[in-house]
């Protein structure tokens, strides 16, 4: 195959490109971004391509395999590895905002929220909150994994709708 004949395959799939590249990202920007990566790479690599496979399939899996590279490169890029002898930068979370008396005042009604669910839905739902797997909460209780999902749920909802005034 010529490189000519190549390029014209390759400009041939790009509605196909374009659409699959949006329902990767979400984003048109990225999806424009990704395309071209897509194109580069398919160009440089057009001699690794047999013209006996499916050309469609070959451009699909180039833009996959670099979609998925970027998101890995991307929540490497996001982790933090704190080196401190007492772990200070893992405890104080980057998004934590500054005490000030909203924040205790809504701290505070979510409490009294929580506080008001009957026992039935309000002591699976704090277990949960601190961290117990379904699984542990269903052990301890003495009740089916079902049931504290439900009651977790329920919780959650009743919550939300005696706490309605801090919905955005």
């Amino acid at each position: 195959m010529t490189a000519t004949e190549f390029n014209y395959m390759l400009t041939g799939m790009q509605k196909h490109l374009e659409y699959f590249a949006r329902r990767l990202t979400n984003n048109d920007h990225d999806a424009q971004d990704l395309l071209q990566e897509t194109y580069l790479k398919a160009i440089t690599f057009q001699d690794k391509f047999v013209q006996t496979t499916n050309f469609k399939a070959w451009l699909f899996t180039i833009m996959k395999n670099i979609f998925i590279n970027n998101y890995r490169r991307n929540v490497r890029a996001k982790t933090i590895i704190d080196t401190t002898d007492n772990l200070y930068h893992i405890n104080n979370s980057p998004d934590s905002s500054p005490l000030t008396p909203e924040n205790k005042f809504s701290e505070k009604e979510i409490r009294k929220g929580i506080a008001q669910l009957e026992d039935d839905h309000r002591i699976p739902f704090e277990m949960h909150t601190r961290g117990f797997k379904y699984k542990e909460i269903a052990e301890k209780l003495d009740i089916s994994i079902g049931t504290v999902k439900s009651r977790i749920f329920f919780g959650r909802k009743k919550l939300m709708e005696s706490l309605k005034d801090y919905k955005n």
